[in-house]
């Protein structure tokens, strides 16, 4: 099953119309919160159970530092020099893998995939 997503404000409009093209069910801060703070978007992506898409570093310290509770999943993807339909690409094939489970932050880029298991919400 695909998971739902929430993509931070600062994901490319190009991307967000790809992914959505393609069927998945997509969330955009800039549509809908536009201007929330990352701690309020990391705490409606939990509340809605969706994955948070992101090219912002920060909700890796809010959760890891901080101890915020997560989401089911952060996908940071790094800062590169990319086309802006680039990240729905990424993505596309990121969670085209079965075996990828929630509970994790992922970090993502052109050509690696790093995975570190998110603190447990208390």
């Amino acid at each position: 099953m695909t998971p739902l997503l929430l993509v931070n404000e600062n994901f490319p409009a190009p991307a967000l119309r790809s992914l959505r093209a393609d069927g998945f069910d997509v969330l955009a801060v800039a549509e809908d919160m536009p201007g929330a703070t990352d701690r309020v978007v990391l705490e409606r992506a939990r509340e809605l159970g969706r994955w948070l898409v992101t090219f912002d570093r920060d909700y890796g310290e809010l959760v890891f530092l901080h101890e915020l509770p997560p989401p089911p999943a952060i996908i940071y993807i790094r800062q590169e020099p990319i086309p802006p339909d680039a990240p729905a690409e990424w993505l596309k094939n990121l969670l085209s893998v079965p075996a990828l489970e929630t509970g994790y932050f992922i970090t993502l880029g052109s050509q690696t995939i790093r995975r570190r298991a998110l603190p447990s919400a208390i």
